[in-house]
């Protein structure tokens, strides 16, 4: 790499930051380094770990752009160092929903247990608040902390819908409020199907993720061999890359590595699981407009 195209890259990149600063300072925005803590993350909406991931890969594309001298290059880098270890690491979004849904079935399970033994539904829930698993804890304990300051049972299993937000937990839920409103008959017994049914969907998961593990380990392998090859060729033998220099060389390297990102996207899409979509969401929405359908109709008549 010449001088004049190391000065060249120093350049861009100071431009780039300063017109960064320039739109922060016209909209009254002030740049500091972040610091969040688990407290306020949920307050301010932003994920500390999603910044310094950015951060990262802002810095290995500068560091990128300066070694080699190719702008294409340290873009690159900085989309592998920011999307690579999303779609070749480890699932941990799936493992906490695998994890909640079993503690949705746990929880099913207790309830229906307390049930049998000719106890309430309000009494059933605040006995099992404590030994719920850990992965639905919080939301249990603000259902009790409701029901035991006078809120009404349906409507406080409804927000727990929405905290839980998934569509199995809405299967349970559904079943709650039904009971709490219509004095449903046989709700232990339901209960422990819904916790089979669970526990079904558990074990579907887990056989699908294990054949999702091993195609992701054969990418594992491909990737590592193809960025070790290009960083050996980097460092010993610059001259073969020396085509890549060129405005051309610049152009190809793009294609190539629009190639390779749009394999990476098609791969994160397989992996993806669709989740059925909710279906208790919205209920005092709807309760409200049947309710001013029901008083209109009356009127008309």
């Amino acid at each position: 790499m010449t001088t004049t195209t190391a000065l060249m890259a120093l350049l861009g990149i100071g431009v780039e930051l300063g017109l960064l600063l320039i739109v922060a300072a016209w909209r009254g925005v002030t740049v500091r380094w972040p610091r969040w803590s688990r407290r306020n993350r949920g307050q301010t909406g932003r994920d500390p770990l999603r910044t310094r991931w950015l951060l990262a890969a802002a810095a290995v594309g500068i560091v990128v752009a300066i070694a080699t001298g190719w702008l294409v290059g340290g873009v690159l880098a900085a989309m592998a160092t920011w999307g690579l270890p999303r779609v070749l690491g480890s699932d941990k979004q799936h493992a906490r929903t695998v994890a909640r849904i079993e503690a949705i079935a746990s929880w099913s399970e207790m309830l229906r247990d307390t049930l049998a033994a000719a106890a309430g539904l309000e009494q059933a829930i605040v006995a099992t608040a404590e030994t719920v698993p850990e992965a639905i804890r919080p939301e249990i304990h603000e259902l009790t902390f409701r029901l035991e300051r006078g809120d009404r049972l349906a409507a406080s299993l409804r927000h727990l819908a929405d905290q839980l937000a998934d569509p199995t937990a809405d299967l349970l839920i559904s079943a709650l409020v039904l009971a709490s409103e219509k004095q449903a008959r046989q709700l232990a017994e339901l209960l422990g199907e819904l916790a089979t049914e669970t526990r079904e969907q558990v074990s579907m998961r887990l056989r699908v993720e294990a054949g999702r593990a091993r195609t992701r380990t054969s990418v594992r392998m491909i990737v590592g061999v193809t960025l070790a090859f290009a960083a050996g060729l980097t460092a010993l033998n610059r001259g073969y890359l020396a085509p890549f220099d060129s405005a051309f060389g610049q152009i190809m390297l793009a294609v190539v590595g629009a190639l390779f990102t749009l394999s990476f996207l098609w791969l994160a899409r397989m992996a993806r699981y669709q989740t059925p979509d909710r279906f208790l969401t919205d209920l005092d929405a709807l309760r409200g407009r049947d309710g001013a359908t029901a008083s209109t109709g009356e009127g008309q008549a």
